[in-house]
């Protein structure tokens, strides 16, 4: 982790080390563990929040694979200084939010996630590509695995310094204990006031990165240019089975692992869990996540990417069958296993498609996978959303509980149909 300040192997170049901070500031956000609470505790229902996720994903889906094709044709640096600066936008939304506004509160949060879904969609793939393509090309897999077992360290360390905060700046009473006496509606904004602390060094950061080459001429041309390579890379991505397997295996089992990292607080409480202990879990997560990339890459040398995605789901499978009972305390560990998951997984796809992608397709081709993940997670989100409707008629506060239980499952069965299609491909290759 250090070589990144002694700028040493490939953090001698200047994007590899400033994409390390970028990713770290941008994704380590002190508001995480207390997200499904802090849309509710504004005035929401927990249907209408796990709406909001298929709003962020609809933004992905529109704006995921073409913002990629534009980072490869007019630059990626340009693309990430527009993704940090609509971060600071949606983070001002946020905070500026009228508690209980019914219409208005929802109006301000449906804005609030089509900008975090813009800026979350410019950023993809754009920030791995502008750190990959500022590598020497003689031994560049190698130095990206290096850089991406430590830009996942960081980010690990990140999130359990902004997990730990954000649950402790989210409850006063925890605050009144050091003397600091905070109005609840002000110490629930807190972790959003941090975040926007972030976004503006993000900003700072993004406009420190060096440009990569990527093709001259008129913007229009160039805009042209993306959109045919957009639909030359999508072509590809889905009809080479080699990366659509991997692509798939992943947006699977990441679904439905994002979609409980995003409700994780309303499970807390579920459990019994007090508030200001929910950071602390975070930041538990994160060093956890912190051994996440020397155990992926030892998996990924030893396995094919199909049987590492293989391991991940049995893994999925087994936590959303502890967590359906929601036993007081013991209900953490199955969390806890299945958002380690997302790393697992995020490690293993995106060193598969790194391996595959061509230069000039390269933040084409990752935003094309981010735009299959979050698809798959907004259509499990909204899943989520009309069962938890549909439940809340007939469970009416057990609902929660009730939805909990049909998760493994349905999971089971996807997971299930997905390898017997894929191990069939296979075989009969």
């Amino acid at each position: 982790m250090l070589s990144v300040f002694s700028r040493s192997g490939p953090f001698a170049h200047r994007n590899a080390r400033l994409y390390v901070f970028f990713t770290v500031l941008y994704n380590a956000r002190a508001y995480y563990p207390v997200l499904a609470i802090f849309f509710t505790d504004l005035g929401l229902t927990l249907e209408r929040f796990v709406f909001l996720n298929l709003v962020w994903a609809l933004a992905i889906f529109l704006l995921e694979v073409p913002s990629g094709a534009l980072a490869d044709t007019i630059g990626r640096k340009k693309l990430l200084v527009f993704a940090a600066a609509v971060m600071v936008v949606e983070m001002t939304i946020l905070l500026t939010a009228p508690k209980d506004g019914g219409t208005l509160l929802f109006a301000f949060c449906i804005v609030n996630r089509l900008l975090s879904g813009t800026s979350e969609a410019a950023a993809s793939g754009a920030d791995e590509a502008i750190a990959y393509e500022s590598l020497p090309e003689e031994g560049r897999e190698k130095a990206w695995d290096e850089v991406m077992a430590t830009a996942m360290r960081w980010r690990s360390a990140g999130f359990l310094i902004a997990m730990a905060l954000g649950g402790l700046l989210y409850d006063p009473s925890w605050l009144a204990k050091l003397g600091v006496i905070v109005p609840v509606e002000v110490a629930h904004r807190l972790p959003v006031a941090v975040v926007l602390l972030q976004a503006l060094v993000c900003v700072a950061i993004a406009l420190r990165l060096e440009e990569t080459p990527h093709p001259a001429g008129r913007l229009g041309e160039r805009c042209v240019a993306a959109f045919h390579l957009t639909m030359r890379t999508a072509r590809r991505a889905f009809t080479t089975r080699s990366i659509a397997v991997v692509i798939l295996g992943g947006l699977l089992i990441d679904s439905v692992a994002r979609n409980f990292a995003t409700i994780n607080s309303q499970y807390y409480r579920l459990i019994g869990i007090p508030e200001w202990a929910f950071g602390f879990i975070g930041a538990a997560v994160g060093v956890t996540s912190f051994f996440v990339p020397g155990i992926a890459k030892r998996l990924n040398e030893r396995f094919s990417p199909l049987g590492v995605l293989g391991i991940a789901a049995v893994a999925g499978v087994v936590a959303l069958g502890l967590l359906a009972p929601a036993w007081p305390w013991f209900g953490l560990l199955p969390a806890m296993l299945l958002m380690t998951l997302l790393g697992l997984v995020g490690f293993t796809v995106s060193r598969h498609l790194h391996a595959s992608a061509e230069s000039t397709q390269r933040a084409t081709l990752l935003s094309v996978k981010g735009l299959a993940f979050n698809l798959g997670y907004g259509t499990f989100s909204l899943g989520f959303s009309v069962l938890l409707a549909r439940l809340r008629e007939t469970q009416g506060d057990d609902a929660f509980r009730a939805a909990l239980q049909w998760q493994m499952p349905a999971f089971a069965l996807l997971i299930l149909v997905f390898f017997a299609w894929a191990w069939r491909g296979r075989a009969m290759a």
